[in-house]
């Protein structure tokens, strides 16, 4: 946890200087989420400690930021954010100065329950996109959606999506009632992940090389989907969250 970012004290205030990249919609954005050290780790005995977060004004001296270009078409656009000595007060402070890490987690899991959801809706349009092509495409005098071969890949992927999904209800259900979200959101976000990208991949699959033309509009959502399972969380972490936190193996990272 050796954190570049640094909130140093002054008095009672803090002088914000470090960076942050990849962050989403920073452009039409008044605030965002910053979680810095305001305590160097040399400092701590438990490496999480000394960590605090920050509502930081993007319009405050001392903000400034640079597009990172993605090669994947989003509706939304990536940033790195620079904070050069940035003035923040008591009034900017989420929870406790130096408690931060106790609740980093779970301000993340709303973002994780939502890329889940995302991750479910891209894996039915794109599935009913296969169903359809597979019920209208026929070969030999029939559908190729007859055949095991094209039929069995989507029916597992339809599974996994719709299991996926139920996870995600449960996990914003949680969340909705104020209830730990964590498990769930991490559950939900890794199933979810893998499930969007089996979805389209056996939607593609059923389309044959017409799967991959613009008019069918199905190739473009497989960046999308194969980014969502490494960002903004990816499967690694959540598998080691579930690992160490839902069924107690040593921690892993």
């Amino acid at each position: 946890m050796k954190a570049t970012t640094l909130a140093k004290r002054r008095g009672n205030r803090f002088s914000l200087s470090g960076e942050k990249t990849f962050i989403t919609g920073a452009e039409v954005s008044d605030y965002c989420l910053v979680v810095a050290r305001t305590k160097p780790h040399t400092e701590v005995s438990r490496k999480t400690d000394g960590f605090t977060l920050f509502a930081v004004d993007l319009k405050k001296k001392g903000v400034d930021k640079q597009r990172v270009k993605i090669s994947i078409p989003l509706p939304e656009e990536q940033w790195t954010l620079f904070f050069d000595e940035v003035d923040l007060g008591p009034e900017d402070v989420v929870g406790e100065v130096d408690e931060g890490f106790s609740i980093l987690f779970d301000s993340l899991n709303p973002e994780r329950i939502i890329l889940a959801a995302l991750c479910c809706g891209i894996g039915r349009f794109a599935l009913n996109k296969g169903v359809a092509y597979a019920s209208e495409r026929n070969v030999f005098d029939q559908p190729i959606g007859a055949h095991q071969g094209v039929q069995h890949p989507m029916a597992k992927a339809h599974t996994a999506v719709e299991m996926a999904s139920l996870m995600t209800r449960r996990a914003a259900w949680e969340f909705d009632n104020k209830l730990p979200a964590g498990a769930s959101s991490n559950m939900a976000k890794y199933a979810a992940a893998e499930a969007g990208i089996e979805a389209v991949d056996a939607a593609l699959q059923a389309h044959g090389g017409s799967g991959f033309t613009e008019d069918t509009g199905l190739y473009e959502m497989y960046p999308l989907v194969r980014l969502l399972r490494t960002a903004p969380v990816n499967r690694e972490l959540c598998l080691s969250f579930i690992g160490e936190k839902v069924m107690g193996l040593p921690r892993s990272y």
